[in-house]
């Protein structure tokens, strides 16, 4: 295994800079920890389609999840100004508010895909040796 740490800026979203910077980098990873701070977290809850917006000065207490040539699977625990938690799936517009501060393990002699599974309905991680 290898680690790599990754900081990323005021505005980045958090979701699409690690999906591209991930495109180019090995066929599996995981992040193993992230902290950081989010102006805007949009998060999908268990069982929901859509996304629920959160605004505000927000801390990111913990962020996992694997990293795949197919996009990431993310979830993280944030919390407000008021110490309120919140947690769920990392979607798209999670926008750093002063940084996000990341890091990531890849694993050698694997490669992660994302491939329906009839007994979810979803695209479920498939892991192939390599």
């Amino acid at each position: 295994m290898h680690a790599t740490t990754v900081r990323l800026s005021p505005g980045d979203d958090l979701r699409i800079a690690l999906d591209h910077a991930f495109r180019s980098g090995p066929c599996a990873a995981f992040v193993l920890q992230g902290i950081g701070s989010l102006s805007v977290a949009m998060l999908r809850y268990a069982g929901r389609d859509a996304s629920t917006e959160h605004r505000g000065d927000l801390e990111i207490l913990t962020l996992a999840g694997s990293l795949s040539a197919n996009g990431p699977h993310l979830h993280i625990s944030i919390a407000d100004a008021d110490g309120r938690v919140f947690g769920g799936h990392v979607t798209a517009g999670c926008i750093v508010r002063t940084t996000a501060e990341i890091v990531i393990a890849s694993i050698p002699g694997e490669r992660y895909t994302r491939e329906h599974d009839a007994a979810t309905g979803f695209a479920e991680l498939v892991i192939r040796r390599t």
